[in-house]
């Protein structure tokens, strides 16, 4: 099995532009909105208890994911967003070490992790990493922490 690593970052790495023309490919636009946002300002993923993760496999940039106060519920409720892993790389756990990253990260500031996915293959993903359905209108699948 391949070796992979999983850490933080602060800034975008050059190679999100590679991930993001996949991400499109397949009918995504969320890659896109990580870096218009990142580059406005908007969202850097740099508040308290926010953060931003990638993956990487011999120095290449596999997967990224972040982690940000969910600005539809409560200052305890994180929210998973902009997690992609790159087609070559699915079927490895990567995703799920990527998840599990940031709800790692999530159990030490927030109680609750919510997340919005829009496919069928998205909600079975978050439901193997342990999230469950939620009839939310901001939201589709939710984890409580144990945590705070």
């Amino acid at each position: 099995m391949k070796r992979y690593v999983v850490q933080p970052i602060t800034h975008l790495p050059r190679q999100i532009l590679t991930l993001e023309k996949e991400a499109v490919g397949e009918g995504f636009r969320f890659l896109s909105r990580l870096i218009n946002e990142w580059h406005s300002g908007a969202n850097r993923f740099d508040a308290p208890g926010e953060c931003l993760m990638a993956a990487y496999l011999n120095h290449q940039l596999i997967g990224i994911g972040g982690l940000s106060v969910d600005p539809y519920a409560e200052s305890n409720v994180a929210r998973l967003r902009r997690v992609y892993v790159a087609a070559s790389s699915r079927g490895q756990h990567v995703g799920q070490t990527l998840v599990k990253a940031l709800v790692e990260r999530a159990s030490l500031r927030f109680q609750v992790v919510r997340l919005f996915t829009d496919t069928v293959e998205g909600s079975a993903f978050y439901e193997r990493c342990g999230f469950k359905q939620t009839d939310d209108a901001q939201a589709t699948h939710i984890m409580l922490l144990g945590g705070i």
